[in-house]
């Protein structure tokens, strides 16, 4: 009997024939997904065309003087930089770290890819890599990556592939390069190598070390975790990463290696701290670039003849971008001279805080200030919640764990200085102060308009030697009351009401009110505002003879030009801030015309004055310049103390340099009660340490402390009495005392009872 067959089986396919058919569904998944992004079903891609335009945001640079960089104005922090900058170790690093076939392939590299699915993705192993070449990862820093759900992977990889392709078609490898270093990211809002060298190491590309180079190539891995300033030992130790992969592709031998391996990582770190000095500076620097930009362009001609300059409005869009165009701005700033104002302005505040702290204290003023603000309370009053917070102080920034109130608190009773210096012969702005630091209190004091009080005399003196007063002119110090204006009844401000008079020199050097009022109502209106307009002094009325004791609201901006007058015989300079603008490639943009100045004062008046106001230093209310700061050169200076002590001023000036301050509270309520808020305590002190700087220093000595150049005569002016003595009914009420012209004698019953209230020096 034939056996009886059975059904045969079929043979399960094996392992291998599954692999097989899955590696063919990937790649036929792949190919249809490379082909979808081809066609732009996840987005358009970037053309040829598009990727031949690229130009990358590149922060405006400003420069002193003398070429050190001072600030950047930018909205992403990048400084572009040419291939022939580029040091050939610093490629070498990148190569060897980021891309070892980049001079091979085409914009993709395959082997990196099976090198990535064996190693990294079967294996584990992610030092090996994530497959990118130095091409797709600059789309991928240009374009960024799109989300597609469970795809974003896949056609942000598939994306970046193909682009990368067409960019290598559009730039050779050099170009591939700059394109590459000057648009990857560092952290801290910095791109491209050049700002990254300069933040870190304080040098330009082309001067990177090696193991410099290779510290800013091992930040491309991950910029904050390998942030040398942050984290210095794992930036170390990735830096020697780096330099091994340089030895490993032949760059370095072992004993270079080795060497550079075991240096430690050594920073010259200038980042935003690094510019806080010329903040305010910076800022106003901004602002003036932008205009003198948007009036060169609406001034160019549209055609024609040169003479008939037709100016136009200008689209936005044709003016360069001070924060993208990476533009080069030259001032006239003097950096030597910006730190001594800095570190002057800073080291006077930190010893009159304390004082000005314990009158606060003990006028309870912080509980009037909360019952005044409470009745305006926000919630974050309301909740007063406690936190760590960033103060600045005049010794610097520091982490405080405070409550709300209490930071208010601190800002409100701050004390702030401002300081201007000016060239009186050019214009030019040698320093800026605007305040303690621009990025905490970004409000230029410098432009603030604040009581003026005494700085605001010399105009009046001016006034009164252009209308033909000679510096021996006698003043009555007689106190009066003027019906006429409110029973205004002025008073000297240290009380002295010894009546008799005053020569106009004396009068002007010791910043007395009753003489200077005096001569006020001897000069004509209208040839006192002739002079005020001379001068260039905005906004002032000249119809209340309180304009003499400083009742105008005036700036350093606008005071500082005036001294400058002075200084320069009468012609009045216009401030300069900006010599020249180029563009990144050096093309100019704008260049600065000759400095001009306008004829505000004769030469023999601005004489006179100066020679009035060297007496206010050697023996006025400015002598403190002499015998606490050590002064010794030719200077002349005014003080001023607005009333009850809420601005205090001080104008300083050689023939080479003007050097004003203002010293006071944001909110005038807050202020000294005493002497401690009059100019020649609060303000004073800055410009004396300015000064004695200048005299320390050989080079600033020789450019600023010049000499006053008047002829003898107008010293001669001044050889006259400082006072001559009241008539016989005052001497009837005086209480005398052994020296005549002791200003500080007890006054007598008579001026006792018509002593006025008190005003400011």
């Amino acid at each position: 009997m034939a056996r009886k067959r059975g059904k045969g089986k079929r043979k399960a396919p094996g392992i291998g024939a599954i692999l097989l058919l899955i590696l063919l569904a990937g790649v036929g998944g792949l190919g249809l997904l490379v082909a979808l992004v081809s066609f732009n079903v996840f987005g358009p891609l970037p053309s040829q065309a598009e990727l031949a335009a690229i130009e990358h945001e590149e922060a405006t640079l400003v420069f002193a003087e003398d070429g050190t960089l001072i600030g950047k104005l930018f909205a992403e922090d990048r400084t572009n930089i040419r291939y022939e900058d580029l040091p050939q170790h610093l490629i070498d690093a990148l190569v060897s770290t980021e891309d070892s076939r980049f001079f091979e392939h085409q914009g993709v590299d395959g082997t990196s890819y099976v090198r990535v699915f064996f190693r990294t993705i079967l294996g584990g192993d992610r030092s090996g890599g994530g497959g990118s070449t130095i091409s797709q990862q600059i789309i991928k820093n240009l374009y960024g990556r799109e989300r597609h759900g469970l795809l974003t992977v896949p056609v942000n990889k598939i994306k970046e592939a193909l682009v990368a392709q067409r960019l290598e078609r559009v730039y050779d490898k050099r170009g591939v390069l700059v394109l590459y270093l000057n648009s990857v990211p560092f952290g801290e809002n910095l791109y491209g190598i050049e700002s990254a060298a300069r933040r870190f190491f304080g040098r330009s590309t082309a001067r990177l070390g090696v193991e410099e180079a290779a510290v800013l190539v091992g930040m491309l891995k991950a910029n904050t975790a390998y942030n040398p300033r942050l984290h210095p030992d794992r930036a170390r130790e990735r830096r020697n990463t780096v330099l091994g992969l340089m030895e490993k592709h032949g760059h370095l031998d072992a004993r270079t290696t080795d060497s550079l391996q075991a240096l430690p990582v050594k920073l010259r770190y200038t980042g935003l701290d690094a510019y806080d000095v010329y903040g305010y500076f910076v800022a106003r620097v901004a602002e003036e670039a932008e205009a003198l930009l948007r009036e060169q362009a609406s001034a160019a001609p549209s055609g024609g003849k040169k003479k008939k300059v037709k100016r136009v409005p200008v689209p936005p869009t044709a003016l360069p971008d001070l924060r993208k165009d990476g533009l080069r701005i030259h001032t006239t700033l003097d950096p030597e001279l910006q730190h001594l104002a800095v570190e002057a302005s800073r080291a006077h505040l930190a010893r009159m805080q304390p004082k000005l702290d314990v009158e606060l204290k003990a006028s309870k003023a912080r509980k009037a200030w909360e019952r005044a603000k409470g009745r305006k309370a926000d919630r974050a009053w309301k909740a007063d919640a406690t936190a760590p917070r960033e103060l600045y102080d005049h010794a610097g920034v520091r982490v405080d764990t405070i409550g709300h109130r209490d930071s208010l608190w601190h800002y409100h009773r701050l004390l702030n200085a401002a300081v201007l210096m000016m060239e009186p012969g050019t214009g030019n702005v040698r320093a800026w102060v605007g305040g303690g630091h621009h990025r905490y209190l970004p409000y230029d004091l410098v432009k603030a308009r604040r009581s003026i009080a005494s700085a605001i005399k010399p105009v009046i003196y001016a006034a009164a030697l252009e209308a033909g007063h000679a510096p021996c002119t006698y003043l009555s110090n007689a106190p009066r009351t003027y019906a006429e204006y409110d029973d205004w009844t002025p008073g000297n401000f240290d009380g002295d009401t010894t009546g008799g008079e005053v020569a106009m020199w004396a009068a002007l050097a010791r910043s007395m009110n009753l003489p200077t009022v005096d001569l006020y109502f001897r000069l004509d209106p209208d040839s006192l505002r002739d002079v005020v307009r001379a001068l260039g002094i905005p906004g002032v009325q000249v119809q209340h003879p309180s304009v003499c004791l400083g009742s105008s609201d005036l700036s350093l901006l606008d005071m500082v030009p005036v001294y400058a007058a002075f200084a320069a015989r009468g012609q009045r300079p216009r401030p300069r801030l900006i010599i020249r603008i180029t563009d990144a490639d050096g093309k100019v943009l704008y260049e600065a015309p000759r400095p001009r100045s306008q004829r505000a004062l004769t030469t023999e008046v601005a004489d006179a004055m100066n020679a009035m106001l060297r007496r206010a230093v050697d023996q006025g209310t400015g002598t403190a310049l002499r015998s606490r700061h050590g002064v010794g050169g030719a200077v002349a200076g005014k003080t001023g103390t607005s009333q009850d002590q809420r601005d205090a001023w001080f104008f300083g000036y050689t023939p080479g340099l003007v050097v004003g301050t203002w010293v006071g509270a944001r909110d005038p309520s807050v202020h000294f009660r005493g002497a401690l808020g009059t100019g020649s305590q609060l303000a004073l002190p800055i410009a004396g340490q300015v000064f004695h700087g200048i005299e320390a220093s050989g080079d600033l000595r020789r450019r600023y402390m010049r000499p006053f150049t008047a002829a003898d005569s107008a010293l001669f002016s001044l050889d006259c009495p400082p006072r001559r003595e009241p008539g016989w009914l005052e001497r009837l009420f005086e209480d005398r005392s052994d020296d005549p012209s002791d200003t500080n004698r007890r006054p007598g019953l008579l001026q006792r009872l018509f002593r006025g209230r008190e005003n400011g020096r």
